[in-house]
């Protein structure tokens, strides 16, 4: 027993991408059409660079130098920290020097002493250069380095807003909407061209409550498109997680098989999805079940063509047909017109109707 579920939509394209600007700017050159054919990475839209080229010109002189005083600073540094070093060596020989004369007798204590001072003086020094070259560098030599890496973000920020001023498809497909020329002016955000891919094409079709949950994915179905008067295969590939709370309705999507250049986004669509309700059931016209006081009841036709008044225990339902749990067995005939009339016993000469 099947049930036909009847679906309307619209078909979609495989995208349909809007392009903005993402600054303000004059065009300088538009170089597609409306209905062109573009390829991914394409430059479609170009806006004027030259405040940015101006801009960048004189951040690379300042990167340039910045460059040059992080060199110089560091340069520097490194020959203080070598002067403080041969400094202490110096110092430390001169001392061992004074301490062999004193101990001969040939200087003073005040001498021997003055010699320590200017050694633990010059190791202090020493410690005070390696002790900044352990933290990375000098903090004139980080400033200097801070500087050279603000000029260097400046730089990387400004050519990357040069690059979204060279407008580029961000995939193959048709130009759908052109609102852009060159002279004219582009405001940071407004939609200037429209690329549609058609690559493949799908219908998407609400689907209420009751029947969502007979639809599964890879479920094949035909769809017609009466505006053009083909029918196309397809099988659904989405079914939506959730109620559209605006529509109070789900949405299926159909991939079609086969579609050709005459297939656009937009074109009213018509599909039937063939629902399996039981396999290998007994079910009946519904116009041949009555409902007596609550109780569902058919008339049978016997061998004789009598009627016999039969109460049957109903199951699934689709538009034609009821299926029959109780009651009826396989090839027994079954009143389906007429039933205000009949009444058990009575002799009838039927009609057959094959359903």
């Amino acid at each position: 027993m099947t049930r036909r579920i009847e679906l309307t939509g619209k078909t979609v394209p495989e995208a349909q991408v809007d392009i903005s600007a993402k600054y303000s700017g004059k065009i300088t050159q538009i170089n597609v059409t409306l209905g062109q054919q573009v390829e991914a990475g394409q430059i479609l839209l170009v806006q004027d660079t030259n405040d940015i080229d101006a801009a960048l010109a004189q951040n690379e002189a300042a990167l340039r130098g910045a460059e040059a005083d992080a060199i110089e600073s560091n340069a520097s540094f490194q020959a203080s920290y070598e002067k403080a070093k041969s400094d202490y060596q110096l110092s430390l020989a001169n001392f061992q020097r004074y301490k062999t004369l004193y101990e001969k007798g040939a200087v003073s204590k005040q001498a021997l002493d003055s010699a320590e001072q200017t050694v633990i003086a010059a190791k202090a020094a020493v410690d005070t250069w390696a002790n900044q070259l352990m933290a990375g560098s000098s903090a004139s030599v980080m400033s200097k380095q801070a500087a050279r890496d603000k000029a260097q973000g400046g730089i990387d920020a400004l050519q990357h807003q040069r690059n979204d001023m060279i407008i580029r498809a961000p995939r193959a497909g048709i130009i759908g909407f052109r609102q852009a020329e060159a002279g004219s002016l582009a405001q940071a955000g407004q939609k200037l061209l429209s690329i549609v891919d058609n690559s493949k094409i799908y219908v998407d079709c609400p689907v209420s409550e009751q029947d969502i949950g007979q639809i599964v994915l890879d479920m094949p179905a035909k769809v017609a498109i009466e505006s053009l008067g083909k029918t196309y295969s397809s099988k659904v590939i989405y079914i939506s997680p959730a109620m559209d709370a605006a529509t109070q309705s789900f949405t299926v999507r159909l991939a079609l098989e086969g579609a050709d250049d005459t297939l656009k986004a937009g074109l009213f669509a018509r599909t039937n999805i063939s629902i399996l309700l039981r396999p290998n059931t007994i079910f009946v016209p519904k116009e041949a079940v009555v409902s007596v006081n609550g109780r569902e009841r058919v008339f049978i036709i016997d061998d004789n063509n009598q009627v016999v008044e039969r109460g049957v225990q109903i199951g699934l339902r689709n538009d034609l047909f009821v299926e029959i749990i109780k009651g009826v067995s396989e090839g027994e005939r079954i009143a389906v017109s007429n039933l205000a009339r009949l009444k058990a016993g009575m002799t009838v000469n039927p009609t057959v109707v094959s359903r």
